[in-house]
């Protein structure tokens, strides 16, 4: 699966985009019928701490699935962003065997 990076407002460093790479590639392992993913990384202009935005969209056949996490650090939406992914692939793949 290709993952497919986008950053607004900020350089990030290789180290996230490793991070990026490493977190959304694991999610082939829940469906082979993955076609590509889409995450984009942002910086909200607000006061509040939590001001990193981070959206995952998986392209799979029928309907994407899409994630959209508000945190304090890329590290965190990342991660949880991730983990919501996992549950709607599972959701998914549930569905279409039924």
């Amino acid at each position: 699966m290709k993952v497919h990076v986008q950053t607004l407002d900020f350089t990030p460093r290789q180290s996230l985009l490793d991070l990026v790479n490493e977190k959304v590639e694991k999610l082939e392992k829940f469906s082979d019928r993955i076609i590509d993913s889409r995450v984009v990384l942002r910086i909200e202009k607000s006061e509040k701490k939590n001001n990193k935005v981070c959206e995952i969209r998986l392209g799979i056949p029928g309907n994407d699935l899409f994630v959209k996490k508000q945190t304090e650090s890329f590290e965190e939406g990342i991660q949880k962003a991730v983990d919501t992914l996992e549950r709607q692939l599972k959701d998914w793949k549930e569905k279409k065997r039924s």
